[in-house]
């Protein structure tokens, strides 16, 4: 009898742009967010997706996540089989790298799994069956947790401007915003790092655009708290922008230079 060949990696290569530090935002959010989650895990697994032609961020995400939660091991997954091994000389107690993609290669199912500028080259069509696919692999919801989280979104090459979305085993639950405020004329300015399932939904009629030019008219309006600092005119801000849609943080988040929204606000609403 013949041994069946490995199932090949569920996916594309990406064009694999890393730079140390890109995805700081995005891991400082998880901590705060998800980090209780992880603690009362003992040993969770997260898994690092698409990490890129170099290793920096799942380095870095294993020393985030063991910063709050010590008992956590990461999984860096690459569906280029070259950057699988040139990552492998980083690998350490608590951190390996492994090839594979959408399917999630580990036996243990992930609290955590981060897809960052992964679904950028992917149709916005695919986008909804990728995020199921991923969805199904997370650790499922118990009487003590909320089930594993998948986070997945776009930033710019040195990670000053980043969305996105974080999504449950049951689907989607929010959309976060966050940005170095120094950097930022005016909040739009995001628009061009939504993550794919929106990036093509900043038209009108969409929410996304109306919630963009309501944050822009925000903006415009707390420009008197400019004297004070960049952080706190984003925080007036977005409170005046928390009048008229359903924002899920509160200012211990917005000093950092983020919102958060539930999703269901800010979901396509038509087909394109």
């Amino acid at each position: 009898m013949t041994s069946r060949a490995p199932a090949r990696p569920v996916g594309t290569v990406t064009r694999g742009t890393t730079n140390p530090n890109r995805l700081r935002r995005m891991d400082r959010w998880i901590v705060a967010t998800h980090g209780a989650e992880l603690r009362r895990a003992g040993e969770p697994v997260a898994v690092d997706l698409g990490y890129g032609a170099a290793p920096w961020t799942a380095v870095e995400l294993l020393g985030r996540l063991r910063a709050v939660a010590p008992g956590t091991r990461v999984v860096g997954v690459e569906i280029e089989p070259a950057r699988v091994a040139a990552a492998k000389p980083y690998e350490r107690e608590g951190l390996v790298f492994r090839h594979g993609g959408f399917e999630i290669p580990v036996p243990q199912r992930p609290l955590l799994i981060r897809a960052a500028n992964v679904l950028r080259q992917y149709d916005e069509d695919q986008v909804a069956d990728v995020w199921r696919r991923l969805c199904a692999r997370l650790a499922g919801v118990t009487e003590s947790s909320r089930g594993g989280l998948l986070v997945e979104g776009t930033c710019d090459e040195v990670g000053r401007r980043h969305v996105w979305v974080a999504l449950g085993p049951e689907g989607p639950r929010t959309v976060t915003f966050a940005v170095r405020l120094g950097s930022l004329d005016r909040p739009s300015d995001l628009a061009e790092r939504l993550p794919k399932a929106l990036i093509h939904r900043n038209v009108p009629g969409e929410a996304v655009h109306a919630f963009l030019r309501d944050f822009d008219r925000a903006w415009a309006a707390a420009s008197p708290y400019a004297s004070y600092g960049a952080r706190q005119r984003w925080m007036r801000a977005v409170r005046e922008l928390s009048a008229d849609w359903p924002v899920l943080d509160g200012p211990a988040r917005w000093r950092q230079g983020e919102v958060t929204v539930a999703w269901g606000a800010l979901a396509p609403r038509r087909a394109l």
